[in-house]
């Protein structure tokens, strides 16, 4: 029994090293995050594609930051799901703006997501000068950079997209939005490393679609973004994150809403990205040896060798509390960045951290239920529509509806 709590000792200390060098590498990529950006003689001209389908609570802030862009030469193009849909109450306050453009979706394909008909559909109808297509999610409130750091990244030849990520700071942070703070800040670690593209703030080089047949597979696919490692891998090309971009969502959530919403972020990893079997066995490894670490301690003590238990107990212990340590240089870093905008990072106190430490064990539980749920679903809604997953990976939209926002609204769009 003590030789057990030695090796589970040893694996802890090893899988801990493991990840803090991954933070350790990831956080000094956010600390450089300054970089001269493109001046206006050499930006080229780009558009912005916003898909939308319900009306967003931060929708009117998403559309005002990018109209305020700095970009010499933009437009928006906005694709609404339905001419009912609840976010064209929002677009009717910018219509006036030359450089918005509103498009219905022509077609929901029965072969992919909506969100993919509304990407496939702006596409194919951009003006053959644009030389850059970024896009945005609604939950994203752009500052007047955005664009331009996008732009930046994509000067480098060997770069095919451009993208950052989310850091979640929530209004008022109950424990299902500090569940989604912890899982994700260890996300965006594995999504740095894996070059797995965030489609809130992503930016592709027209000359991408024209070389290659991403728009086909947009065509086939439940999501736009985590296939580009792939796609563009194929054209020598490469996914660049940009760690200005690292954008700061403020919405709560309920339990429920993030459990939907983890399952499908895992769901797109599983059908599009090589790294996934990596991505779920560091999910098995870092969630379940603790755990069974935890229950030899438990029997060691049973069985009376207290010096087993005792190297067992605070193996276990150290571990929670090490993890919880990591996320302190992440969230200075990203601090630093939002401070650099403007921008308030002023969010969790004292009561919120006492909160954060319960909320430890709560993440690890929802991940592992997260991880079983996402390696075999066969179905998955969306915004209100339900599509079918054939085991070849075959998205079909079983049927279409109009958005209505159920009583609880956020459960829907998260």
């Amino acid at each position: 029994m003590t030789l057990l709590a030695q090796l589970s000792f040893c694996l802890l200390a090893a899988l801990t090293l493991a990840q803090g060098i991954y933070v350790v590498g990831f956080v000094w990529q956010l600390l450089r995050f300054q970089r001269p950006l493109v001046c206006d003689s050499d930006a080229v001209p780009a558009t912005v594609v916003l898909c939308l389908r319900g009306g967003d609570p931060f929708l009117r802030d998403c559309l005002h930051g990018l109209l305020m862009q700095d970009y010499p030469t933009f437009t928006v193009l906005v694709v609404v799901d339905h001419p009912d849909d609840p976010a064209m109450h929002a677009l009717q306050e910018f219509r006036g703006d030359p450089r918005l453009e509103i498009q219905l979706l022509d077609y929901p394909r029965d072969t992919c997501s909506l969100k993919c008909s509304s990407l496939v559909q702006a596409v194919r109808s951009l003006d053959p000068t644009v030389e850059i297509v970024a896009q945005i999610d609604a939950d994203t409130i752009p500052h007047p950079s955005w664009l331009r750091e996008l732009a930046t990244a994509l000067q480098d030849e060997r770069i095919g997209a451009a993208t950052g990520n989310r850091w979640y700071m929530p209004a008022n942070p109950g424990q299902a939005s500090l569940v989604r703070y912890l899982w994700n800040a260890a996300a965006i670690v594995q999504m740095y490393w894996y070059r797995i593209a965030w489609g809130g703030t992503l930016a592709i080089k027209t000359s991408v679609f024209r070389n290659s047949d991403l728009l086909d597979y947009w065509s086939h696919a439940f999501c736009e973004d985590t296939m580009l490692y792939t796609r563009l891998k194929a054209l020598n090309l490469e996914v660049a994150f940009v760690p200005s971009l690292t954008m700061v969502n403020r919405e709560d959530c309920d339990l429920r809403g993030y459990f939907q919403w983890v399952c499908r972020q895992l769901l797109t990893a599983r059908l599009y990205h090589p790294a996934w079997l990596a991505v779920a066995a560091h999910g098995v490894l870092s969630i379940l040896t603790p755990y069974c670490v935890l229950a030899l301690a438990a029997i060691a003590a049973s069985w009376g060798n207290l010096a087993a238990a005792r190297l067992a107990g605070v193996s276990f212990i150290a571990y929670q509390v090490i993890f919880l340590l990591m996320l302190v240089p992440l969230e200075l870093s990203v601090r630093r960045i939002v401070a650099a905008r403007h921008q308030t990072t002023q969010w969790l106190g004292w009561s919120g951290v006492c909160q954060l430490v319960l909320a430890v064990p709560l993440t690890q539980f929802v991940y592992a239920l997260a991880l079983a749920t996402a390696s075999r679903m066969r179905f998955v809604a969306w915004r209100g529509v339900r599509y079918r997953i054939a085991k070849s990976g075959a998205i079909k939209l079983e049927e279409y509806k109009r958005f209505a926002a159920p009583p609880d609204h956020q459960r829907t769009l998260l």
